[in-house]
């Protein structure tokens, strides 16, 4: 996850649930969207506990669509990082948000692609 810019700075709308994690890399922010929606976004950098770093994006009244979760996966990761959406088992799901997706990346691991031709 990159650090974030000054102009990302100004969507944050409040610190990170541990207040002793650097903010430069967790946090909870407002980001107008590029389809005409706030796009409310939670970041986290991972931990040595949970190597994943994640971001969630949600809107008041529907899922984020696909422009949307680009424009967010560019804010909070480089272009060329691969990330992921991820569909878990129904019973691992918790606090679920009608309206809410998930971006992830391992931070120990690398994301395989399926061949170019499938893509």
């Amino acid at each position: 996850m990159k650090q974030f810019s000054l102009e990302l700075e100004r969507y944050r709308v409040r610190d990170g649930p541990n207040a002793s994690r650097s903010m430069e890399d967790f946090g909870a922010f407002v980001i107008p969207g590029p389809c005409g929606q706030d796009l409310r976004v939670i970041a986290s950098p991972g931990s040595l506990e949970i190597p994943w770093e994640h971001v969630s994006i949600s809107t008041p009244r529907r899922c984020p669509n696909w422009q949307e979760m680009c424009f967010i996966k560019d804010w909070f990761w480089d272009a060329e990082e691969i990330v992921m959406q991820l569909h878990p088992p129904r019973s691992r799901w918790i606090n679920t948000h009608p309206y809410c997706l998930h971006l992830w990346r391992p931070t120990n691991d690398a994301i395989p692609l399926p061949p170019m031709i499938a893509v």
